[in-house]
């Protein structure tokens, strides 16, 4: 499969989803903390290291040292 995704973007996503997912957890009795759940999807991008939305818009960040 192909990668689409460096390091420092991995490392980004699983921290944006980790946070997400303790404010859905957290927030159970707020009325918006299903938006929280938003969060496994950067988590899944980061574990298969490849991101949909760059290859529709043709972005690479593998290649940034």
């Amino acid at each position: 499969m192909m990668t689409n995704m460096g390091t420092y973007d991995r490392v980004l996503r699983l921290i944006l989803g980790a946070v997400l997912i303790g404010f859905a957890l957290i927030a159970k009795e707020t009325p918006h903390s299903y938006l929280g759940w938003i969060g496994v999807i950067p988590i899944l991008t980061a574990i298969v290291n490849y991101c949909p939305l760059y290859s529709v818009l043709g972005l690479r960040t593998d290649q940034i040292k």
